[in-house]
């Protein structure tokens, strides 16, 4: 009977320590928003940001992790730990980096640390439990740099919410979101504005089980 109860108890005691380490991360082309996303869920559950921002690409070069954060919605609760990524690009050149006349020292440095960050981010596909892909819904969702994005986490079976950012602005599509990537969910939001989170919640807790 002794056995039994230990066996019992060790079972359920990494059942719990799984569920305690989810790990969800956020991919995404450069500046479809994923930090700000990641700002703002952490705004809403820990009341503090979690990432820097800016318009020029590749402002995260590094995979930045918040851990334990608790979200509620509609009676339940969901805890996991999140993982911020460098935006996923099939090719970085410094000399992108000159047109926010960034001098050609510093954008080339970028340009080094934003390839290691991609690769680094696709490394990590091996650890997540979940997967947020954030794109910017102003542009056409069907690019190379989404299609590798969508047949990494296909390959792997790692399960996938679609967020099709910045539906704020007037030229956001999140139709064309739709239809590009039928096999998965999608959820039209505005990061920055907090437009229909409540919706991204709610598919949240469907996507990370």
């Amino acid at each position: 009977m002794l056995n039994v109860l230990k066996s019992f108890l060790g079972k359920l005691s990494k059942i719990l320590k799984k569920k305690k380490n989810v790990k969800l991360g956020l991919y995404g082309p450069p500046n479809a928003g994923k930090s700000t996303l990641a700002n703002r869920i952490c705004k809403d559950w820990l009341g503090e940001e979690m990432s820097s921002v800016s318009a020029v690409p590749h402002e995260t070069r590094e995979v930045i992790v918040k851990e334990k954060i608790n979200v509620e919605n509609k009676g339940k609760s969901l805890s996991f730990n999140l993982i911020d990524t460098p935006g996923i690009a099939t090719r970085i050149d410094y000399e992108d980096f000159l047109k926010f006349k960034m001098p050609k020292a510093k954008a080339k440095i970028r340009a080094k640390e934003a390839t290691k960050g991609v690769i680094d981010a696709i490394k990590w596909l091996d650890d997540m439990d979940a997967v947020v892909v954030v794109l910017d819904a102003t542009i056409n969702p069907y690019s190379q740099v989404n299609i590798t994005i969508i047949g990494n986490l296909a390959a792997r079976k790692i399960p996938v919410l679609v967020v099709g950012n910045k539906i704020d602005l007037k030229k956001s599509d999140i139709k064309s979101v739709e239809s590009a990537f039928p096999q998965y969910n999608v959820v039209g939001i505005s990061a920055q504005q907090g437009n229909n989170m409540e919706e991204f919640y709610e598919a949240l807790f469907k996507v990370v089980k």
